[in-house]
């Protein structure tokens, strides 16, 4: 009797764990799913941006910064999905793609072509707003930086609106990339604050200075998340931008004394950072 119930046990063992390997393979399985499918969805993404990137140049000043910038986000995306491993990785890198198909579209439309089949949104692109009227401040340093809903000669710069490491940019046209800096590192300059704020408090569409300060805006987009997607433009491994904002001024504002102007892919118009 002692030996039949020993033997019973060791068989329910046995199929306990037959079970147990066989639930681990079936979830391993389904998550390498999750991330091809994710990577799948970013890399159709990222060659719709390349043909664009390949085939479109601009006529004038604006809608080639645009297509400019529409590349520079090309070889980012392409970055970002060369290292995906995870489905976070992936979103991240299609989240850059279709922020250049953005910037494309923007172009085509300044160069009289259709815009093309409309795009998802991107992260926290709707709550970003966008610039309603034409501002233009001057900072500290005499330089001035202007907003507005139309691109012009002083206005080349486009953003099509969303989170840049936890913070609002409204889409509009720029003189200078503002965010870019921020993009490229995951931290933001401590005069940005002021930059928003003087910028865009009280402007209709856009979000509060108050906001911007939080940093905690599009939550799904901030600098630990960017890190995750390795090579994101260049920026290196920003899941550590955290603590260097924190060790740097203890706010999430990095304020290093980086002049950005005429930088390695992007001109900020000697805008000084």
């Amino acid at each position: 009797m002692l030996s039949l119930l020993l033997l019973l046990a060791v068989i329910g063992g046995a199929v306990y764990l037959a079970g147990q390997r066989k639930d681990t393979n079936t979830n391993r399985q389904l998550g390498q799913q999750q991330v091809d499918d994710a990577y799948a969805d970013a890399k159709r993404w990222t060659d719709r941006l390349g043909s664009q990137v390949l085939n479109l140049s601009g006529t004038d000043t604006a809608s080639s910064q645009a297509m400019a910038d529409a590349s520079e986000r090309f070889n980012a995306a392409s970055a970002a999905l060369s290292e995906a491993r995870t489905v976070r990785q992936a979103q991240l890198a299609r989240e850059s793609a279709l922020e250049g198909l953005h910037y494309v579209n923007a172009a085509r439309v300044l160069m009289g072509l259709p815009a093309g089949p409309a795009l998802p949104e991107l992260e926290g692109q709707r709550k970003a707003g966008r610039v309603t009227e034409e501002r233009t401040i001057t900072q500290q340093d005499g330089t001035t930086v202007t907003a507005s809903p139309r691109a012009s000669e002083q206005t080349p710069h486009y953003y099509p609106g969303g989170a840049v490491a936890g913070r609002p940019v409204p889409a509009g046209w720029y003189s200078v990339a503002w965010w870019a800096p921020a993009m490229m590192t995951g931290m933001w300059a401590a005069s940005s604050m002021m930059l928003y704020s003087a910028m865009f408090a009280g402007m209709a569409g856009t979000p509060s200075p108050a906001e911007f300060e939080s940093g905690d805006f599009g939550s799904d987009v901030d600098a630990g998340d960017a890190g995750d997607a390795g090579d994101m433009g260049d920026s290196g491994d920003m899941g550590d931008g955290g603590d260097f904002a924190a060790d740097a001024g203890g706010d999430g504002f990095f304020d290093g004394g980086f002049d950005f102007g005429g930088g390695d892919g992007f001109d900020f118009g000697g805008f000084d950072f």
